[in-house]
């Protein structure tokens, strides 16, 4: 950073990274591949004026440095003016204090033999539990240690570490007949002791592919469809992506000039939250989206996009706000090279009271939602066409398993037809729902 200033940069902030990461494939009992790498890299974001450019390195020696330095510079000289370009305010910048208990060493305390035992026994547990499993696409184990600091001339200065693990499995079920089908499961954490067993990762695993056999498709028709909270985090990430600051000043999102209207139903509240910090058998964690700071180093903090299906914000980085004439929101993301785009910290639908199972009991003929497929959402018109599998309900009760069929609709139209929401929000990643009931879509069948 210095040494950009030096060389003529009105402001400059760099950013390093290191860390290593394992992973491990067991098919059939045998390691089928490993991985086993540590990386580190810097970056460097230069401005002259109101001009920008950035480089990267992997190689943090003197002359590489030099050169980074000096490659960003030439870059910024020829680059266009940017009139909304630049390090956000000197009064802008913070960072959540204290351990977010981001960080755990013992991801790092096993053997190589140890870890591949864990990936292992997952998918012996698999294996064991039907007769109709005879085959797999593997069981896994893979863990990782990050650390990042970053600085910036405007006087910020801040680092962080991270670790997490997980193991995984997918069987692969055979019926009688010969159909066959696969599914998976898998356990993630960000320490050892968090992780479910590989036994019981297993026997999950066993019982979403057995559940898949004998699946066909149902007539074409307008039903209830339950998402499971694994796959209505997927229709709460459309929200993210139409909340986002980038879309919203092109005019490329649906919720484009809606805040302070309606866009979803009263039970409906969606945040954004990247200072969670959770506790499970006596162990502190930070969640996936948690960060003492953005990308930009800005403060992490909650933001509430949807409030009883009110639009609230929406999430900006520094730049995308200047563009809406609007303060950042903290959510500022980016890697190594270029400029910062828009993350979210945790992101989530707010849990309801009902059970998933009181929620199905209540559906006289609909579906049960456990995968989608393809990229058929249009965030500008907020269609919605998705390849789906599943399993039939009929009065409330699970009767056979679903495939081979579309579901389609509207978001502008299913976040308002929400009429059910689950108390099972539970966080496997950065973002999270919990089961949720839709009514009004089409399903496309025979």
């Amino acid at each position: 950073m210095k040494k950009a200033l030096k060389a003529g940069a009105t402001d400059a902030e760099a950013v390093i990274s290191e860390g290593d990461e394992f992973s491990v494939l067991v098919r059939l009992g045998q390691v089928e591949t490993l991985t086993e790498s540590g990386s580190r890299a810097i970056g460097l974001r230069v401005f002259n004026g109101q001009r920008v450019a950035s480089t990267s390195s992997s190689d943090l020696s003197k002359d590489s440095i030099e050169q980074l330095v000096s490659g960003a510079m030439a870059l910024a000289k020829i680059t266009s003016e940017d009139p909304f370009a630049g390090l956000p305010g000197a009064g802008e910048f913070g960072k959540l204090e204290g351990d977010l208990a981001l960080s755990f060493d013992d991801v790092y305390t096993l053997s190589g033999e140890e870890r591949i035992a864990l990936a292992r026994r997952a998918e012996e547990a698999a294996l064991a539990a039907d007769t109709r499993i005879q085959n797999s696409d593997g069981g896994s184990f893979d863990a990782g240690t990050g650390h990042k600091v970053m600085v910036n001339s405007r006087g910020f200065s801040g680092e962080y570490r991270r670790s997490s693990c997980s193991i995984s499995v997918m069987p692969i079920a055979q019926n009688a007949t010969g159909s066959m089908q696969r599914d998976y499961w898998y356990s993630s954490a960000r320490t050892l002791k968090l992780l479910d067993t590989p036994e019981n990762i297993g026997k999950e695993a066993a019982r979403r592919t057995l559940r898949r056999l004998g699946a066909r498709r149902v007539p074409t028709q307008k039903a209830s469809i339950v998402f499971s909270k694994e796959m209505a985090r997927g229709i709460m990430g459309n929200i993210f992506e139409a909340a986002n600051g980038d879309s919203i000043y092109r005019s490329a999102s649906f919720f484009t000039g809606m805040l302070g209207e309606r866009v979803a139903g009263e039970n409906v509240t969606v945040i954004d939250d990247g200072t969670l910090i959770f506790e499970k058998d006596g162990i502190r964690y930070g969640g996936y989206g948690t960060t003492p700071y953005d990308s930009e180093g800005l403060k992490s903090r909650r933001t509430v996009v949807i409030e009883k299906g009110i639009l609230k914000n929406y999430l900006l980085n520094t730049y995308t706000g200047r563009k809406l004439g609007m303060p950042s929101t903290g959510n500022g993301s980016r890697g190594l090279a270029g400029n910062p785009g828009i993350g979210s910290g945790n992101f989530f639908l707010e849990a309801g009271t009902q059970t998933p199972r009181e929620i199905i009991a209540d559906v006289k003929t609909g579906l049960y939602v456990t995968e989608t497929m393809g990229f058929g959402v249009n965030l500008v018109t907020g269609d919605y066409s998705q390849g789906a599998s599943g399993i039939w309900i009929e009065n409330g009760v699970f009767t056979h398993p679903v495939e081979e069929i579309t579901i389609a609709g509207n978001l502008k139209e299913m976040y308002k037809n929400i009429v059910a929401i689950g108390n099972d929000l539970v966080f496997r990643s950065s973002a999270a729902s919990p089961t949720i009931r839709i009514e009004g879509m089409t399903i496309a069948g025979s």
